[in-house]
């Protein structure tokens, strides 16, 4: 293998080096108690779960979040004669508490942030919608440039960089292409940003994400829609059931991605907030600090990785827990992953 396809796995290796011998059975079995999981996170190992290239270039183009808006008034209601563009929903501006007291170190100190309203898409870009921007445009996304990208092999228990795998062939060649209506996956942060120009959007700042998935209240639930992952027998996301990493039982009808809006949406109107895949934002992984404002320092040192919000399929609370509304990962701006997609935002053209 090449040395610029290596990626760092060595944290992720211990870890499971850890567990029982491979289980590669997928039948269905009642939930681990872990997904009955309370605010307690004691028994969640905050390892870092998203693998990356190695990167070749830590100073790719980019920015980080907008931080506090540059006008005085947020906006909370949309003006009449605005219309919300077609496949999105309106986000009122206001404040939100970003990160949580009760989660994992890199969700921490606890900060404020003020927030203008934006247009935010209804779910993450799907496999037929990147599609027609590769049509159009002839753009070719890094994984096919690389030629592989990186799989999680549930036989194996570990990750891998799989040849042929893009956002068509999820698992690679040998596996089943990606059905349309699916969130696309092995999507760099830099296929992300071309999409994005290209639809006349852009990428949420992580502040915006968590506000969004807050329903613009500054809700403090777990959740964008409550407390509870299941309930009624049902799952409000799709996430990792059974004995992580060994085995997903698929009891909540998907081992790997589920079509968009197939579970929960929240009070906005905006569905696989939680779960499904994780989402890529603007802004460069840091941890918060002592100094907020550093985030949004455009002149800041900038950092290896890119910013990943919502969690994904291959959640667990015992492993990373990613799928809270303050949940956090990052990787890096050239990686491609087959639980990682994204979504737009569109600025909202304020008059005063």
């Amino acid at each position: 293998m090449k040395p610029q396809y290596l990626f760092l796995l060595s944290i992720l290796l211990a870890f499971f080096a850890c567990q029982s011998e491979p289980q590669t059975t997928v039948e269905k079995m009642p939930a681990s108690e872990l997904n009955q999981e309370g605010l307690d996170l004691s028994n969640t190992t905050p390892i870092h779960n998203t693998p990356s290239r190695v990167s070749t270039n830590t100073q790719t183009n980019g920015q980080y979040g907008l931080g506090q808006p540059e006008v005085g008034t947020i906006i909370q209601t949309l003006d009449k004669k605005q219309a919300v563009p077609n496949g999105m929903v309106f986000v009122p501006g206001g404040e939100v508490e970003q990160g949580s007291d009760n989660g994992l170190t890199r969700e921490l100190p606890t900060m404020q942030r003020r927030v203008q309203a934006f247009f935010m898409d209804i779910h993450p870009v799907t496999v037929a919608q990147f599609r027609d921007f590769v049509k159009q445009t002839g753009y070719v996304t890094q994984a096919e440039q690389f030629g592989n990208s990186i799989v999680f092999d549930l036989r194996l228990g570990d990750w891998t960089m799989r040849d042929g795998a893009n956002y068509q062939f999820p698992l690679g060649p040998k596996g089943d292409k990606a059905p349309d209506d699916h969130p696309a996956t092995h999507i760099s942060w830099n296929d992300a940003q071309a999409y994005a120009k290209w639809a006349g959007k852009r990428l949420p700042t992580e502040t915006e994400f968590e506000h969004a998935a807050r329903n613009a209240k500054n809700t403090r639930a777990k959740y964008s829609w409550g407390e509870d992952i299941k309930q009624a027998g049902a799952y409000h996301a799709n996430i990792w059931q059974g004995n992580f990493p060994y085995q997903n039982t698929g009891e909540d009808g998907y081992l790997y991605t589920s079509p968009v809006g197939s579970f929960n949406e929240n009070e906005l109107g905006l569905q696989d907030m939680s779960g499904n895949v994780w989402e890529w934002c603007q802004d460069w992984y840091k941890t918060y600090g002592p100094d907020s404002k550093l985030m949004y320092d455009n002149t800041a040192t900038r950092e290896p990785e890119k910013v990943m919000r919502g969690g994904s399929f291959m959640c667990d609370p015992s492993y990373c827990h990613g799928y809270r509304v303050s949940g956090r990962s990052g990787s890096t701006p050239e990686s491609g992953l087959f639980h990682l997609g994204f979504r737009c935002v569109k600025d909202i053209e304020i008059k005063l």
